[in-house]
């Protein structure tokens, strides 16, 4: 088994698909920000007021309300992808979920250029997060139905490979893009923001046309996925169920690396740049993610998913720390691409674990409790990101980084191999 597995073109369409539509969503992380925190978007009249929440004083202030557009994406999106993951087994219609979800990020991508008051930045943001959940789930049931067992970590990292270099490269082109406008369009002058959106849309919709050609449903017209898509918390031996102390997991690790985006202003601010070198310090730990993804995917094939767990998480807990503390550019830019090595160490074959034990039909229902956690880490992280900067700049870092140690502690007493029997035998040795 060498490092780089021969190539599905089915997995490969899917990998194009996602990584176009990766590059129009990775735009509005890193736009959103710098748009609401521009004097653009018309803000409540409330903002810079403090509000009491359980006898703790908050300060509404415009990097709270920036965390709430972006956590809303996430919350949308993850909560909604349990029900289109099972809907998506029973019927069969992985394509039409696809086409549905990318036709409403495109909306909603188009409707900032017409919108802009936050209410209506609001509404925007939750349409595309409804798209997601129609796209996400389906697309890794995808990849999961159509990898052997002992190819699918280096599966899932090639697709993770290509969706995270569309969202890595998508920050860095949003800041020169933003940062080169207006433009003439036409005639028109297109605002730098506007050009972004525009851009977005674009991408989007070139996603739905690769999927129209190049992607068509499994011969299999209904799945066996059960009625009951509750989730799954004990084990059949007590403790707790393994694929749900990923899912765990997977949300600590996504809010790891959630919180950075909405600080765009403030880490500006105290570490004397600009947008272009956010720009590039966000995209460190996606770059990290497209260069390991792969190799470490094939690797879990061969040596056991678990032992890539752990030794993500035990990277994940000091680089995540790291980054409430540097005072450099630099040093930021070398802890969020650190970061990133671990976050790729621990999703693909994360991944891989759940596929290995999801039976017959329900890739969906199971594989949507790993990227709802990812969704809700990514909610979470921007949410309290917002919050938590209002008691020092450190304190969001700190907090992400004792999740990162409740997850290794979930993946070290709670998560094994699955049997044998369960991933398809023992890898091959080729």
């Amino acid at each position: 088994m060498g490092l780089l597995p021969d190539i599905d073109p089915r997995i490969l369409s899917l990998a194009l698909a996602r990584m176009v539509d990766a590059i129009a969503n990775s735009f509005l992380v890193v736009v959103l920000p710098l748009y609401i925190g521009s004097q653009v978007v018309t803000l409540p009249g409330f903002v810079g007021s403090t509000v009491s929440l359980a006898g703790v004083s908050i300060v509404v202030s415009t990097e709270l309300l920036i965390g709430v557009v972006l956590s809303l994406f996430g919350f949308l999106n993850s909560l909604g992808q349990p029900f289109t993951g099972a809907f998506s087994d029973r019927t069969g219609r992985r394509r039409a979920f696809l086409l549905f979800g990318l036709a409403l990020v495109a909306v909603g991508s188009a409707g900032y250029v017409f919108f802009t008051d936050y209410v209506s930045v609001l509404a925007m943001r939750a349409l595309q997060g409804i798209g997601a959940a129609f796209t996400v789930p389906v697309t890794v049931a995808l990849v999961n139905e159509l990898s052997p067992a002992d190819e699918r970590g280096s599966n899932f990292g090639l697709f993770n490979t290509f969706r995270l270099l569309g969202f890595g490269t998508g920050p860095i082109v949003a800041g020169v893009v933003v940062a080169g406008g207006p433009y003439r369009l036409a005639g028109l002058s297109v605002s730098g923001f506007d050009a972004a959106f525009l851009t977005a849309v674009v991408g989007a919709l070139l996603a739905f046309a690769l999927i129209v050609v190049l992607i068509e449903d499994p011969d299999r017209a209904e799945g066996t996925a059960a009625e009951d898509i509750s989730i799954r918390v004990r084990g059949e031996r007590g403790g707790l169920d393994p694929v749900f102390a990923l899912g765990v997991a997977t949300v600590v690790m996504a809010l790891s690396i959630a919180i950075y985006a909405p600080l765009a202003n403030v880490i500006n601010e105290r570490l004397g740049q600009g947008s272009f070198l956010f720009s590039v310090q966000f995209g460190a730990t996606v770059l990290a993610n497209v260069l390991f993804q792969l190799p470490l995917g094939r690797l879990s094939d061969r040596y056991g998913r678990r032992p890539f767990l752990v030794g993500g998480f035990l990277l994940l807990i000091p680089t995540t720390l790291a980054q409430g503390f540097v005072s450099s550019s630099t040093l930021m830019v070398a802890a969020r691409f650190l970061q990133g090595v671990a976050v790729a160490a621990v999703f693909a074959p994360s991944l891989a674990l759940a596929g290995d034990l999801a039976k017959e039909g329900t890739s969906g229902s199971t594989l949507s409790l790993l990227t709802m956690g990812f969704g809700l880490g990514v909610a979470f992280g921007t949410l309290l990101s917002g919050v938590l900067v209002g008691f020092g700049f450190a304190v969001p870092f700190v907090v992400a980084t004792a999740g990162g140690v409740v997850g290794l502690v979930l993946v070290v007493t709670q998560v094994a191999e699955p049997a044998p029997d369960r991933s398809g035998g023992a890898p091959a040795d080729d």
